[in-house]
């Protein structure tokens, strides 16, 4: 074989083959001169023909550089294949230098007749074809060092252009910054073992029988066909019934979309169903009648009188009687939820602290802000997270402040109790990626019972099942995460990990989430990870699909894309509602000026949804999505989506797609086509309008 600039030449038994193109070598005889025949067998090493001598010269350096990208990619490099057994191969590699190539003082001839004979090969010779001597090269690495040698020559002339970009007064592109890249390991496997695990043992949701040798899709009119005609026992019965229930997801048509002039930051069925409410950025909580989940009546609205920045979050008490509403304060307000009662709401201080001394005399906090707050299961008590790291429980008989946890290192953005029975289990998760569990039972020592470690920032939002065992969680790393109480992590053995070396800090409010950066904890104990939706710009949440409507087989969550995100148990994605399509342009935009204009995009100019909560009907597939939409986020909304069998349209009154405002009262002005926005001249916008007022039209 002759490696030579751009010449490869073999010399097998039958003659020598021309493989790749180039100049003619020298005469025959020379070449015989300085020949080696080797044969390779899987079964041993390359060996050596008798009688025939090898000379070897190393190539020069401009031979060497002379071979061409171009020539190095017209060949197909392959694994060697078995059938090349016993193949002789004579190879000869030559010796001349170019002219133009300095002279070393030696030319091979003092190694002739240095080499060594060996035995006789094995196997027969004969003859290979191109593909089959190309595939064996690629076996040892030619394939390998011709793509670096590639890589680096790329790689050389992308430098040159960033130190050319760099050079021309940092006006360049922005680089891209550096990330772990090939470091990250893969997401966590979907659909999951364990996830698919949970879902076959009834816990969440029932599964749906074979029959025959393979399992087809149902259609809702058959399950309905069969339990009328009252097919199987009575355990098949029920099990139709709740496949029936569980196979409902409603669709992405809103049926009616409710416009707020602020943001709506949360909203929730009551646990019955007949109630619901939502909550705006301009500090007010609406209050709705859905006895009726299809045609729901307006009941009243209470006001936050001295809130700061937003209502944070409400909690309607298990009778449904009042409504509990906190802002980044640390007074709560508490409304009674009767239409004919129009009082003043009830404050409830929670830096109120009655101590446990002497005098029982009382202890204030500095102020602080009260991020997430939940009713008890019996009504007797407000538990809340907090701006100073703390968890507070609050007595209502009392209405004093009773224990305050302090037991985090950033923030406590939410809070609920394990067991809707019980008010001694609760649930924290805080900025410090932590999830904590506290027994009130055995809290002598100030510490926690446990802790989920599994997050790498900090969480948003925790929900619980109410079975005093799972619970759900959502995360600034993108993911939400499932929790089993008794896979926790004790205290001891969270003491000795220094849980702040997993996070990079990410501020969700300001930027992307780069999935390069991710990494999966190692100590991470939950059970299964769903990916795929948005958590940025705002605290978004998630929660257990209701056991009457849904069979409690989802868990669902709001997105920053403007969409619903619905899971089964093993991650897979069940359903997907897209309120930003639903919603987008059906409200006219008011004062669009052209200071409102921003070329990219990063304005007004553009309708934008968040999904910041959403909750799903207990009795009935429907499903409220409250959100920051319109222009800019500037305005909120609370779409209801129901399942309609995939139709877009149906013949009921109103139509779909109603739009009204916050009272329910349909509005003709929501129904107008938005405004073309009306923008400067090209040339005043490009600042050529003060120098033409100057000189003038001469």
């Amino acid at each position: 074989m002759a490696i030579r600039g751009d010449k490869i030449k073999f010399k097998m038994a039958d003659g020598l083959r021309n493989v790749e193109g180039g100049e003619e070598g020298q005469d025959d005889q020379a070449r015989r001169s300085r020949q080696r025949v080797a044969v390779y067998s899987p079964e041993g090493d390359w060996e050596d023909e008798d009688d025939d001598d090898m000379d070897f010269e190393p190539a020069s350096e401009q031979n060497e550089s002379s071979i061409t990208e171009s020539e190095s990619d017209e060949i197909d490099f392959h694994d060697a294949e078995e059938n090349l057994s016993g193949v002789e191969i004579s190879f000869s590699i030559s010796g001349e230098e170019e002219e133009d190539t300095e002279d070393t003082g030696g030319t091979g001839d003092d190694d002739e007749g240095e080499q060594t004979e060996t035995e006789a090969t094995q196997g027969q010779p004969g003859n290979v074809t191109r593909e089959q001597i190309l595939q064996l090269l690629g076996q040892h690495g030619l394939r390998r060092l011709f793509a670096n040698h590639n890589s680096l020559r790329r790689r050389g002339a992308a430098d040159d252009e960033e130190d050319d970009e760099l050079d021309s007064g940092g006006y360049g592109p922005v680089a891209p910054r550096r990330t772990r890249g090939r470091e990250r390991k893969p997401f966590p496997k979907v659909p999951s073992d364990v996830g698919r695990e949970l879902m076959e043992s009834g816990t969440f949701g029932a599964n749906d029988r074979q029959e025959g040798t393979y399992i087809r899709k149902k259609k809702l009119a058959h399950r309905l066909m069969r339990r009328e005609l009252s097919i199987g026992n009575s355990g098949r019965q029920k099990s139709f019934n709740r496949l029936i229930s569980q196979g409902m997801i409603p669709s992405s048509t809103a049926d009616t979309i409710i416009n707020y002039d602020a943001r709506c930051y949360s909203g929730q069925f009551s646990n019955d169903g007949n109630f619901f409410f939502s909550c705006a950025q301009d500090f007010k909580v609406h209050m709705y009648d859905t006895s009726n989940p299809y045609a729901w009546k307006y009941y009243k609205t209470v006001v936050y009188p001295y809130g700061q920045w937003t209502i944070t979050d409400a909690s309607l008490s298990p009778d449904n009687k009042f409504l509990a509403y906190s802002s980044i304060r640390s007074v709560v307000c508490m409304s009674p939820t009767d239409p004919g009662e129009n009082t003043e709401p009830y404050h409830l201080d929670f830096s109120d602290l009655a101590s446990e001394g002497r005098r029982g005399n009382r202890r204030g906090f500095p102020p602080f802000g009260i991020w997430s707050i939940r009713f008890s299961g019996d009504g007797r008590e407000i538990v809340a997270g907090t701006s100073d790291r703390s968890v507070f429980v609050y007595d209502l008989e009392t209405r004093k402040s009773i224990l305050r946890i302090q037991g985090h290192d950033d923030d406590v953005n939410a809070v609920c109790y394990g067991d809707t029975s019980s008010p001694h289990i609760l649930y924290s998760g805080s900025d410090d990626t932590t999830l904590k569990v506290w027994d009130r039972r055995s809290m002598g020592d100030g510490r926690a019972a446990g802790c989920f470690l599994g997050h790498t920032e900090g969480l948003t939002y925790i929900d619980s099942k109410g079975d005093g065992r799972y619970a759900l969680s959502n995360a600034k790393d993108q993911n939400m995460k499932l929790w089993d109480l008794r896979k926790m992590m004790s205290m001891d053995k969270v003491d000795r990990i220094r849980v702040d070396q997993y996070t990079t800090g990410f501020d969700y409010r300001f930027a992307a989430y780069d999935d390069d950066d991710w990494q999966p904890h190692p100590h991470d104990t939950s059970l299964v990870t769903f990916r795929g939706h948005k958590v940025l710009k705002t605290l978004i949440r998630c929660h257990f699909s209701p056991p009457g409507s849904t069979d409690s087989r989802y868990v669902y969550t709001g997105s920053h894309d403007g969409s619903v995100y619905i899971y089964n148990m093993d991650a897979t994605l069940a359903g997907k509602i897209d309120v930003l399509k639903a919603t987008r342009n059906t409200r006219p935009r008011e004062g669009l000026y052209p200071d409102d204009y921003d070329p990219l995009g990063r304005g007004g100019g553009r309708w934008e949804t968040i999904v910041r909560d959403c909750s799903w009907h207990p009795n009935a597939p429907v499903i409220a999505a409250t959100s920051w939409n319109g222009y800019n986020h500037e305005n909120g909304t609370c779409t209801t989506h129901v399942w309609n069998d995939g139709m877009e349209d149906d013949e009921a009154t109103p139509a779909m797609a109603a739009r009204v405002d916050s009272q329910l009262r349909h509005d003709p002005l929501l129904y107008e086509a938005p405004p073309r926005p009306h923008y400067p001249r090209t040339r005043a916008r490009r600042g050529m309008g003060g120098l033409a007022a100057v000189l003038g039209d001469g």
